[in-house]
């Protein structure tokens, strides 16, 4: 059965927490009771990672800008909009 951890227990005891993990333990994190996270070593990660250099991490964000509309037509806009959500 896999050790319960809350939000609060992991803010106040994150050394002990991460030498749990380290030793190979999964922990279930809540917060307000309901499961939120899983916390394994890296390791088991089912979730496939790889890493950019920055020319490939600039130029995925330029590809992701080029196929988004912007929000708003100029800075002007979008600080008239924030200053109006308040």
């Amino acid at each position: 059965m896999m050790r319960t951890v809350t939000a609060k227990q992991l803010k106040q005891n994150t050394g002990a927490i991460i030498k749990m993990v380290r030793a190979g333990e999964k922990l279930m994190l809540t917060y307000r009771g309901k499961p939120v996270a899983i916390i394994q070593p890296a390791g088991e990660s089912s979730i496939k990672t790889r890493t950019l250099d920055s020319d490939e991490a600039w130029m995925d964000i330029e590809a992701a800008l080029a196929k988004s509309e912007p929000r708003f037509k100029n800075w002007k806009e979008a600080t008239t909009w924030i200053r109006d959500r308040n």
